[in-house]
């Protein structure tokens, strides 16, 4: 299911605009990603938390040739599904 699909199943059920409902979704999106941006985590409840995890700078190996190599530190999002929604999937 894309973004697309997304806005047009959400115009069907409530009867807006699939203009007015794309703006809001791609709103919701954009405010999601600014939260993450200034590494702050975001809780929906009922669905979820999206977070900032910090990975450490590190030394790794390449497999091929057995050469280290150094791996920068870096950010990355990560999606923690809550208890209710987990229940839904299984």
């Amino acid at each position: 299911m894309t973004k697309a699909d997304v806005v047009e199943l959400i115009a069907e059920k409530t009867g807006f605009t699939v203009k007015d409902v794309k703006i809001v979704v791609e709103q919701c999106l954009e405010e999601i990603k600014n939260c993450l941006a200034e590494n702050e985590h975001l809780e929906i409840r009922g669905f979820g938390t999206f977070k900032v995890k910090n990975h450490k700078a590190r030394k790794a190996r390449n497999p091929k040739t057995n050469e280290e190599v150094f791996v920068p530190a870096r950010k990355k999002a990560v999606f923690k599904v809550s208890k209710e929604l987990n229940s839904v999937l299984n």
